[in-house]
């Protein structure tokens, strides 16, 4: 972890009211697939805003984030050549063991984006399935990196890009089909990662999700975004996750 001076190389549009954002800088970086960073956007917004790291190239962090309050009002407004305090890497990120060989990605919204990081560090040695969903057509990005996936099914709430579904549903169809994989990586709003987890209990699959709070620190020090555990205890999405076993939190 480094709390980064970081030079914006481009902020542009990619979809419906989502923004990716490329910084530069000064070395290069390495990080784990499912790792974020805590970025400032300086004047009266004092708290940083956690996003998830969605892909590294040298000495180039590209992240993608979603308009929703001031904060980032303010983020899409910054051109090239503006800098920025970049804490990172956060967070203990996805992990696929060895005997993990096909692996099933499931997001939605926002949490598209960790699982691209995911593609990005074990396309080349696993086998990936990777099952989208969109808000509508509007919402559709990142298909230029799923569409690297072994395989890459796209869906929206509303049929208007790829079938009438969820990721879930789209996860699910495919299991009944026999394709099952060795483990499972998610990233969604939380009414899909609990639908995930219905499934992948009835199924036996291991599975493993990153929870989407809203943090303060990034640092686990404000307990801003401490989630409940199946054992009774509390966990704090920024330090103890965001990546967790499925059938460990409560959702």
């Amino acid at each position: 972890m480094k709390d980064y001076i970081a030079t914006i190389v481009k902020n542009e549009k990619i979809a419906e009211n989502i923004y990716a954002i490329t910084f530069l800088l000064g070395e290069d970086f390495t990080v784990r697939a499912g790792q974020f960073g805590n970025i400032s956007v300086g004047g009266t917004h004092l708290l940083r805003r956690p996003i998830a790291i969605c892909k590294v190239d040298g000495r180039e962090v590209t992240f993608c984030y979603q308009i929703k309050g001031e904060g980032t009002q303010k983020l899409k407004t910054m051109g090239a050549g503006t800098r920025l305090n970049v804490l990172m890497p956060l967070g203990n990120g996805f992990y696929v063991e060895e005997d993990e060989y096909k692996v099933a990605l499931v997001g939605g919204g926002v949490g598209v984006f960790p699982l691209i990081s995911v593609l990005r560090q074990y396309g080349q040695t696993k086998e990936i399935s990777a099952y989208i969903g969109y808000r509508n057509k509007d919402a559709v990005c990142g298909v230029e990196e799923f569409a690297k996936a072994a395989k890459f099914v796209a869906v929206t709430d509303d049929g208007s890009y790829g079938e009438k579904m969820n990721s879930v549903q789209a996860f699910a169809a495919d299991l009944a089909m026999g394709h099952r994989p060795d483990v499972v990586l998610a990233c969604g709003p939380t009414p899909m990662l609990r639908a995930l987890k219905e499934l992948v209990e009835k199924e036996n699959l291991r599975c493993y999700v990153s929870l989407e709070e809203r943090m303060g620190c990034g640092i686990g020090a404000c307990l801003v975004c401490v989630c409940d555990m199946t054992d009774g205890k509390r966990a704090r999405v920024c330090k103890d996750g965001p990546v967790f076993d499925c059938a460990s939190v409560k959702l």
